[in-house]
């Protein structure tokens, strides 16, 4: 991961594992961690593999013992990072088709979320229930050929929002007004996602 940098369009853009095999770093207390899956890999073993990437990473940053990590999981409920002699850190994870995407924020709250680029056949109804009429007139005046992107992008932001807010998916009309900036992902295409921070 790589310090947050302008990008064109006023928007803030991270970098995510730029360069393969190297340590991954803390920014300001946040750790994102991506793990590429071999194709036909369950998502029981997907979750696995992440969390124990989450682990790994976490122990090499803050020179703990990898017993010092561990999860806890219930169904129905997102998962909890528990680091020995440290409060609760934000955790949020995402998964796509063959990638899986991680953040840890040691300082609060996070949300993350990840999306393959994709036509989306129904995407005013989806937009307009879900992301609201601001965001659904930005993507109707949206060229059709950069439109399944720009859904995407603002698909991950929403969820990435809501993510770190504690919310479930929701229809826009029943969410509260949602700030907390939010950063693109540099990740590779057809991937996007985004970042939030509280």
């Amino acid at each position: 991961m790589s310090n947050p940098v302008s990008a064109a369009l006023n928007r803030q853009v991270w970098a995510v594992d730029p360069y393969p095999g190297m340590p991954p770093r803390l920014h300001n207390g946040v750790l994102l961690i991506s793990t590429e899956h071999p194709l036909g890999t369950h998502r029981a073993d997907a979750r696995e593999r992440i969390r124990a990437n989450i682990c790994d990473a976490m122990a090499l940053m803050l020179g703990l013992p990898s017993d010092a990590i561990t999860f806890v999981s219930h169904a129905g409920h997102p998962p909890r990072l528990l680091i020995r002699g440290l409060p609760e850190p934000g955790l949020s994870i995402s998964h796509e088709d063959r990638l899986s995407l991680a953040a840890v924020n040691l300082q609060g709250p996070v949300g993350v979320d990840l999306m393959q680029v994709q036509e989306v056949p129904n995407w005013q109804s989806v937009a307009q229930d879900y992301l609201g009429p601001d965001v659904t007139e930005h993507l109707r005046v949206t060229p059709d050929a950069e439109r399944p992107r720009a859904f995407a992008n603002a698909w991950c932001r929403q969820e990435a929002r809501l993510k770190c807010h504690g919310l479930a998916l929701a229809e826009w009309a029943a969410i509260p007004p949602l700030t907390c900036p939010t950063f693109e992902l540099n990740l590779p295409y057809p991937m996007v996602g985004a970042l939030a921070l509280p």
